[in-house]
């Protein structure tokens, strides 16, 4: 991690290069997420704990980053991006982070099984969301490329459609979240009433990861809109 006066120099030179780096990062803890579950189903909580722990890692990570850009950001940007901007940018993507700890956190907490039924399309909806977060990172990496040309032109409109590819994921991960949600109630009698609950919390924090990576998205149409 470089030192506070190279960050600054950094932030002051392009303050949008380390908003990336912390996107990077965050995606990083993302990809951890499916490898939990699969973890999970063959019922190894050993690597379970092992992956909540790198997943820990990199959220940590991304909140060093996440702390440097608050406190090195300059208060004026000569720039077609202002500070609220990138610091409500930066936010999102950390909400991101936030979600796929909060969840590899219950599942160490709370040991529970996956039921058979729930398997397959567990696994479905978080790939999708994995693919939500994959998407904005490559919206994120564009910034420098729509900052050259001050976000018009071929660039945003681009980017623009990076945007709803974006919106069409995440719509994806709605539908898949609520057959999974159905499909979990339609076995209930079979589960332990907590454990319905704890199945139906970790469905909804699955599709916030989508939920929060498609709020980036959609930030970033308002940058290229104005």
């Amino acid at each position: 991690m470089a030192s506070n006066s190279i960050f600054s120099q950094l932030l002051r030179k392009s303050p949008l290069q380390p908003l990336q780096e912390h996107m990077r990062v965050v995606n990083e803890c993302v990809c951890l997420v499916p490898q939990l579950f699969e973890a999970l189903i063959a019922q190894d909580q050993s690597k379970v704990e092992l992956i909540k722990q790198a997943i820990d890692q990199r959220e940590s990570e991304a909140d060093l980053i996440k702390n440097q850009i608050r406190a090195h950001l300059p208060n004026s940007l000569m720039m077609p991006v202002n500070r609220v901007d990138i610091l409500q940018v930066l936010q999102m993507q950390d909400a991101i982070a936030d979600t796929a700890e909060d969840i590899a956190n219950l599942l160490v907490v709370r040991k529970t099984d996956v039921p058979e039924a729930l398997q397959a399309p567990l696994l479905e909806l978080i790939g999708r969301c994995v693919d939500a977060c994959d998407q904005t990172a490559k919206i994120i990496e564009e910034l420098d490329e729509l900052l050259a040309v001050g976000f018009q032109g071929q660039e945003a409109s681009r980017v623009s459609e990076m945007v709803e590819t974006l919106s069409t994921i995440e719509s994806e991960t709605d539908d898949l979240g609520r057959k999974l949600a159905k499909l979990l109630f339609d076995h209930e009698d079979e589960m332990k009433p907590v454990a319905v609950v704890i199945w139906y919390q970790l469905i909804q924090w699955i599709g916030d990861i989508a939920d929060h990576a498609e709020d980036v998205g959609d930030r970033v149409r308002l940058l290229v809109a104005r």
